[in-house]
């Protein structure tokens, strides 16, 4: 089991990227920090396996706390997942010996991509006593991946946040949630979660039903359509 300390000082992005962590088997969320202290901090109490490490952070950067890690020794694998777009961030933590490097926004595929990489990574090492050089260029080859796949949605609506509404729309199955029911399960202001179940209904990915009470105007509830195979 990989051991998985997120950082993010965004509590709706953490709960989203836990929720993808604790979906992929052979990974578990140990514990989430929401400034560089209480990284590092956290870093020391867990010893996770990998750090989950957003660059913008309230009392420090993240290529802070990264730089602060390798200079403790702490072997722990890292992942940076931040909007920081610019060449020396990523040149930064190039430097500083990450895994990937995820460009926010992105799709739950490409997130859990990196993660298996990094399992199927972790278990050839282990494997492994003396390396060739076919063995080196496969290790290498796999710490970089191919370039995570852009995400585009309308003005407003964040993919992290679509995606924990999706989420708790499928955890509602059949009777499905009311824009108020939505607010209560993400956190999210009512309007805003009207607006995020509403764009969901633009994509067909989710349907919208009235239901009748016994007085009053009718409720408008939101049901996640079954994904097809394939």
């Amino acid at each position: 089991m990989i051991g998985v300390l997120i950082v993010d000082d965004d509590f709706m992005v953490a709960k989203v990227h836990a929720g993808f962590v604790s979906a992929l088997d052979g990974f578990e969320v140990v514990g989430t920090a929401a400034t560089g202290a209480q990284a590092l901090a956290e870093v020391e109490r867990l010893s996770p396996d990998l750090v989950l490490l957003d660059v913008y952070l309230p009392d420090m950067t993240g290529l802070d706390v990264l730089r602060r890690l390798r200079a403790d020794g702490w072997p722990a694998d890292v992942i940076v997942i931040s909007a920081a777009r610019d060449v020396d961030s990523i040149r930064s933590a190039l430097h500083g010996g990450v895994l990937h490097y995820l460009v926010k926004p992105f799709d739950r595929r490409t997130f859990e991509a990196r993660l298996r990489d990094l399992a199927v990574l972790r278990g050839h090492l282990t494997l492994l006593e003396e390396a060739g050089q076919s063995d080196v260029d496969r290790v290498f080859g796999r710490s970089r991946g191919p370039g995570p796949a852009a995400v585009t949605t309308p003005k407003g609506i964040a993919p992290e946040t679509l995606e924990l509404v999706r989420t708790a729309l499928g955890a509602a199955g059949d009777d499905g949630l009311s824009a108020t029911e939505c607010s209560e399960r993400t956190g999210l202001a009512r309007v805003s979660a009207r607006r995020y179940l509403e764009q969901l209904v633009t994509v067909q990915e989710a349907d919208v039903r009235q239901r009748y009470g016994t007085a009053g105007r009718p409720e408008r509830r939101c049901t996640l359509r079954a994904r097809r195979p394939g």
